[in-house]
């Protein structure tokens, strides 16, 4: 089974993560051919905006408990790292259909997106610290300037959930429709964007932009510090309690 979908019907691509049965937690094959997807967006003039979603009932779990692992002992570059510079570079406008639980960066990845529908049954959720992680995706810059310091702060430090209507009032997304809806609802956002002239569209998104100049570096400060946790010894503990369904213990640590 392929685990993005990548179609394009008319001026809109659509890219659909298609590992339902895991919850679309992402591979790095998964991270790959989304950014080979975004790539293609800019590059290809007849493709005026994207549309991102996931397929059953969660938009993505994030990354793969099990991956992190294997990553743990290795030094392998983290697949995520030219997936997040093709998504903050990306020039077309990236609309997010979310489904269900966005978990990790299934929610950081939606800061960059320009608009996001969300289902009612959305929920954000962003566990680093208790994984023994820190965030990314230029989450820790763009947070606080999306919902404020302090509440920033719970989603961030404490790894407080975000149901939809919460995160419609904090400004996080767009809309919130029924779960029926969602797919429908995000299409015909696309198509009006779609419908719009498209380089006064792809102008107008790098002027909105404009002013998160500092976010390739933030996201690269970000993902050494994450390599760095992935090897923690608090990262150890938070990854087996996980695969061992136990609670982990952090009082050892200091």
């Amino acid at each position: 089974m392929t685990e993005v979908i990548v179609e394009q019907t008319g001026p809109v691509l659509e890219i659909v993560f298609n590992r339902p049965e895991k919850k679309n937690a992402l591979t790095r094959a998964m991270y790959q051919a989304t950014e080979a997807a975004f790539k293609r967006a800019d590059e290809d003039a007849s493709i005026r905006v994207v549309l991102l979603t996931g397929a059953g009932d969660t938009f993505t779990a994030g990354n793969d408990i099990k991956d992190f692992q294997g990553r743990a002992t290795t030094d392998t570059p983290t697949p995520a790292s030219p997936f997040l510079v093709a998504l903050s570079g990306l020039a077309k406008p990236l609309v997010a259909a979310v489904n269900g639980a966005a978990i990790g960066v299934g929610t950081t990845m939606l800061a960059h997106c320009d608009l996001v529908i969300a289902a009612r049954s959305a929920r954000f959720v962003m566990p680093f610290t208790s994984l023994g992680l820190v965030p990314e995706a230029a989450s820790s810059l763009l947070f606080p300037l999306l919902v404020g310091h302090q509440r920033a702060s719970a989603l961030l430090l404490l790894g407080e959930p975000m149901d939809a209507e919460t995160a419609r009032e904090w400004g996080f997304v767009n809309q919130v429709v029924a779960d029926a809806d969602l797919l429908a609802t995000a299409r015909g956002v696309a198509s009006r964007l779609a419908a719009l002239p498209p380089e006064a569209v792809r102008q107008t998104k790098a002027l909105i932009k404009n002013g998160r100049r500092d976010v390739p570096g933030r996201i690269e400060q970000e993902l050494v510090l994450f390599h760095q946790r992935l090897h923690s010894p608090e990262a150890a503990e938070a990854f087996a309690a996980f695969v061992e369904k136990r609670k982990p213990d952090f009082s050892r640590f200091s």
